[in-house]
């Protein structure tokens, strides 16, 4: 679909504009000094590199920057990288705000920016990643392309079995779980907010499978230390007519008395320097922007 990037865009066009005027992002708390993380996002990354504190991390597909300047305030130099020109102007707006040094860049996480290029400890990309990338073999190519040798790719995101379902009682499936095919999907809802109607109806989407991924880890020079499938979740992830939150406090998603996979984080190591096949792409990259 030659228009699904257009589409796309759009869609996180409206999203990164309207994000923040609701109760899933809390600006407010942010810039009180609370940090924008999820534990497993902040477990995973421990497990990765320890503390973060003067480290160089690149946050893929950033949105509107509250997770990457949360990762700024626990010390590293970061950078984040967002294909919206409406979520990368926010985040700059926000960091000044914020007085948070840090740099934001408009750019397809499949092509990294040339000037990126072998600059980072840590990349980093969180919660609706995969499924709206074309070219998994691509977007791992640019990830692995941004590290030093030594660094460490850090993935959590939505696990393929779950964005398969549609409906649990009964169970029905409407999305593939690999095989990356093009689908279009209209929705007019805002995952942050049920009762916000969108105009940008339209998305593509990508349904890539754990082997798939794995795969194009490995394919792009990295060694995969640790692939983890999570049976709960910090929220509903927007699946809050599916998912039932537990005793615990923790979000699950039951199919015939048993719960699935919901989530999955992989961590991988750069263990060779960036090569020529790797996608990189020239872009001017802004300086950094502090309050």
């Amino acid at each position: 679909m030659e228009d699904a990037a257009e589409l796309n865009r759009a869609r996180w066009d409206e999203l990164a504009s309207l994000h923040g005027q609701d109760d899933y992002y809390d600006v407010e708390g942010f810039l009180a000094g609370q940090l924008m993380l999820a534990r497993r996002e902040r477990d995973e990354t421990a497990a990765a590199v320890g503390s973060v504190a003067g480290l160089d991390l690149l946050h893929l597909q950033c949105h509107f920057g509250l997770g990457t300047l949360s990762w700024a305030r626990l010390g590293a130099r970061v950078t984040g990288l967002d294909f919206s020109p409406i979520a990368v102007e926010r985040a700059r707006s926000l960091a000044a705000t914020a007085g948070i040094d840090a740099q934001f860049v408009q750019a397809d996480a499949q092509r990294l920016p040339a000037p990126l290029a072998g600059s980072f400890d840590v990349v980093f990309a969180s919660y609706g990643v995969l499924c709206w990338i074309a070219d998994v073999h691509a977007w791992m190519a640019a990830a692995g392309a941004a590290l030093r040798p030594g660094g460490v790719l850090v993935l959590v995101d939505g696990h393929p079995l779950t964005q398969m379902i549609d409906t649990v009682e009964p169970v029905r499936f409407d999305f593939p779980y690999q095989g990356g095919g093009a689908h279009r999907i209209r929705s007019t809802r805002s995952y942050a907010s049920s009762a916000t109607r969108l105009t940008a109806t339209q998305t593509v989407q990508y349904p890539h499978g754990l082997g798939e991924i794995v795969t194009a880890a490995a394919s792009a020079g990295l060694r995969v230390d640790a692939l983890t499938e999570h049976l709960d979740a910090d929220g509903p992830q927007g699946r809050g007519d599916q998912m039932r939150r537990g005793h615990d406090g923790r979000w699950r998603l039951i199919l015939a008395g048993q719960p699935v996979p919901v989530e999955f984080s992989l961590r991988a190591t750069r263990t060779t320097a960036a090569g020529p096949h790797e996608t990189v792409s020239p872009a001017d990259v802004p300086s950094r922007t502090s309050g």
